[in-house]
């Protein structure tokens, strides 16, 4: 796949989960540095498709993609001080597939990369190669949104 194929990939699952559900929301909520949760999800979900194709396992792509958009659709600002935010590191791929559950249909691959994209964070580990992916991906963006200058 090019990459303009990857981003039109990416675009298309975006533009559904933003039609069906509350995925524009999350463009007001700050996620790392200057980053919005909206742009850390989409960079999380190119990549992620990007790492998959570099180890042939294109198989689930789509729900690799949506899985990756979705996972952290917690739908707040993690940021203000709210009693409810403590822990969110902890806490938030609950809420993530809470969310993500109440907009969407989604099988199982979806559910896990939701859940399990904290890794180690979180001590139970994905159980499928596309979560790995996805918990990896997620953490190279996250230091590359904390650290760029």
């Amino acid at each position: 796949m090019t990459k303009a194929e990857r981003k039109r990939f990416v675009a298309g699952a975006l533009r559904k989960l933003c039609r069906e559900g509350r995925m524009n929301e999350s463009r007001a909520f700050c996620q790392h540095g200057n980053t919005s949760v909206y742009w850390h999800s989409i960079r999380v979900a190119y990549y992620s498709l990007c790492l998959a194709e570099f180890l042939h396992l294109t198989r689930h792509k789509e729900e690799l993609i949506y899985g990756a958009l979705l996972h952290d659709y917690f739908l707040y600002d993690w940021h203000e001080k709210d009693k409810s935010h403590r822990l969110h590191g902890f806490h938030h791929p609950r809420t993530a597939l809470k969310n993500a559950s109440e907009d969407f249909t989604l099988g199982e691959l979806e559910k896990n990369i939701i859940l399990r994209h904290m890794f180690p964070l979180i001590p139970v580990p994905p159980t499928r190669m596309e979560s790995w992916i996805v918990c990896l991906v997620d953490k190279g963006c996250s230091i590359y949104e904390i650290i760029r200058l």
